[in-house]
């Protein structure tokens, strides 16, 4: 989460400057009343000038990043609130149902197995918000590194995406892959990132989800590529670099009707950057879908 004693600092600062502007003000305007000599009035008279123009111009950005912000985590709050409460609700109706009805079998068995969903989509938020407060605390030298096959991680989390959205095989294409395609890293922060774009491209996709994977090895041999693309709503070219910050969303009527908490790019360009990799979108506009890549030096450079 945004640290507090950064805001602090920022709302402490912006404070004092605004009452160094007034102090400005309130010494030009007794200069002008006492009549000082002419030469030096208007030397400061220009440099009280100048600097309240700066503060105002300063304050005036100050106050727009805060409402941007506030924008911001009131609308996380507000998905936060409905990705919690949703799923806990649906879990105490079924169990009331359970325990007050008796049913048969093969219906008792449907209820467990939407229970059992709405517990992995309750654990998969929770996990998103901690994720979101350690990712950021945590230097790269602090991560425990091991060699990734990447290759099977893909085919792995594309199956996983499959099964958790209930698609059938020809809705994420995993296109030939290299044979040896290795980095060092954090499994599970990997697995998380790609996760996190397959959910995205399936939630954003609309009814036909279409989405093509393809990892391949740059030319130089020294990165992995690893592009996921869909035939969703797209995004706009003016959103394409704030999509990545914290709690942003994109704003539109059909996106705002898609919950999300505005984490998930946050994080995946922060796991990606603490390995040494980064991660481009592209798309071509509203309802032309997008593309996002993500690119890993590979082990034998690091090694």
């Amino acid at each position: 989460m945004v640290s507090v004693s950064g805001r602090r600092r920022s709302v402490i600062f912006f404070a004092t400057l605004g009452i160094v502007m007034v102090a400005l003000a309130v010494m030009l305007n007794v200069g002008w009343i006492v009549n000082w000599r002419t030469g030096v009035m208007y030397v400061l008279g220009l440099l009280a000038f100048l600097a309240l123009i700066a503060g105002l111009a300063l304050n005036t950005i100050f106050l727009i990043r805060e409402i941007r912000r506030n924008e911001q985590h009131n609308a996380f709050i507000d998905a936060m609130t409905h990705e919690l409460k949703t799923p806990v609700a649906s879990i105490r109706l079924y169990l009331e149902t359970l325990q007050k009805r008796e049913l048969p079998p093969e219906k008792r068995q449907q209820f467990y197995q939407i229970m059992l969903e709405d517990s992995d989509r309750l654990l998969r938020t929770i996990d998103q918000v901690l994720r979101a407060g350690s990712v950021s605390r945590l230097s790269r030298a602090a991560r425990l590194r091991s060699p990734v096959d990447l290759t099977e991680l893909v085919v792995e989390c594309a199956d996983l995406a499959r099964t958790r959205n209930h698609l059938p095989a020809e809705s994420i294409v995993v296109a030939p892959m290299p044979d040896a395609a290795v980095v060092l890293g954090d499994p599970e922060e990997l697995k998380g990132v790609i996760m996190n774009l397959l959910d995205n491209a399936v939630k954003y996709s609309g009814k036909r989800v279409n989405i093509q994977v393809t990892l391949s090895l740059a030319p130089s041999r020294k990165f992995a590529n690893l592009d996921i693309q869909d035939d969703g709503i797209g995004i706009p070219e003016n959103e394409l670099k704030r999509i990545f910050k914290r709690f942003y969303r994109v704003p539109g009527s059909v996106t705002g009707r898609i919950k999300g908490s505005g984490l998930g790019l946050f994080i995946v360009r922060s796991v990606i950057e603490k390995h040494g990799g980064k991660v481009t979108a592209e798309s071509r506009g509203a309802g032309k879908g997008s593309t996002f890549r993500l690119q890993l030096p590979l082990a034998t450079v690091n090694s």
